[in-house]
């Protein structure tokens, strides 16, 4: 049954866009929001008003939620060209993962991801997750390429899982950034959340998650610069939205504002970043377990564009 709640305009959302309230009021996203107003599911004092119209202080909202209906994601077996499994045993698979592949299904992916990909070829993995999710114990946003570790057992899973909860997992990366970070080596610790005006990305936001980012400029290029990156926390879009931020976007990254014509020149079609390494407590051995991967051939011809001093 659809849920109606009602509820008066507080003084501090006075002149608020009516989706821009009702997220913050109810909890929705602004997508969501604005979803159920064009369905002509938001009224005030008793008459049908727009996503776009202004809230007045003490009118009376009311909104109508409809029920979400789940959609089933499944896990289609598709063979990926190019992914490489690096290191395989009983209880994990660490796979290089190329651009364009997506950890696991999702609503609006219709693309390959690397739970397919393993399925494609045999493996078994880890049923702990929802169905779309098994196995998966961290994500690579389909932008970004390198290394990702999977669970095959039970026990790999939950060891796995809580060793990123406790951040015990070395996590590095590395990225072409604009310009010159200063200083060369710091420490990014800024909140992020949900972007206030763009539900699909995200911002460093004062009530944000924490999240601490470490780097090293390890090269500097005329137009841009190669830092090695060390996750503390793995908010999504991490890396992405906090160099951004310091106004030293991924080179290619043009959701977070990096510039399209250095793109273009270097021949990027997404952000030049890479899971280069990844490192862990084997979950049955305790050994140290750790893993590389070369940047994949996009990223060589662009940092070989850079290098030439491309300004």
């Amino acid at each position: 049954m659809p849920e109606t709640r009602a509820l008066p305009v507080p003084d501090g959302l006075a002149g608020e866009r009516v989706d821009a309230a009702m997220a913050r009021l109810l909890g929705l996203s602004r997508t969501r929001a604005a979803e159920i107003a064009a369905a002509g599911g938001v009224h005030v004092d008793g008459r049908e008003v727009g996503k776009s119209d202004r809230l007045v202080a003490g009118a009376w909202l009311e909104v109508e939620i409809p029920d979400v209906v789940p959609v089933a994601l499944e896990v289609v077996a598709e063979p990926v060209p190019g992914m490489v499994v690096v290191y395989d045993d009983d209880d994990l698979v660490v796979v290089d993962k190329p651009v364009g592949v997506a950890a696991h299904p999702s609503p609006g992916w219709t693309g390959p991801t690397v739970v397919g990909a393993l399925a494609a070829v045999g493996y078994r993995i880890s049923t702990s997750g929802s169905a779309e999710r098994q196995g998966i114990v961290h994500r690579l946003d389909a932008g970004t390429s390198g290394l990702m570790v999977v669970a095959k057992s039970e026990h790999a899973y939950t060891v796995l899982k809580r060793a990123f909860k406790e951040r015990t997992v070395e996590k590095v990366y590395h990225a072409l950034v604009q310009g010159h970070p200063e200083p060369t080596t710091g420490t990014i610790d800024a909140p992020i959340g949900r972007h206030p005006s763009s539900d699909w990305k995200f911002a460093v936001v004062a009530d944000g998650k924490p999240s601490v980012t470490h780097y090293e400029v390890l090269e500097m290029f005329p137009a841009a610069s190669l830092v090695e990156v060390h996750l503390e926390t793995g908010r999504t879009h991490q890396i992405r939205v906090h160099f951004s931020a310091t106004r030293h976007p991924c080179v290619g990254d043009l959701t977070y504002g990096a510039d399209p014509s250095l793109a273009a020149r270097v021949g990027l079609t997404r952000q030049w970043l890479h899971a280069k390494r990844l490192g862990f407590e084997h979950p049955t051995t305790g050994e140290w377990l750790e893993v590389t991967s070369e940047y994949p051939a996009d990223l060589v011809s662009a940092l070989e564009v850079v290098s030439a001093g491309y300004r």
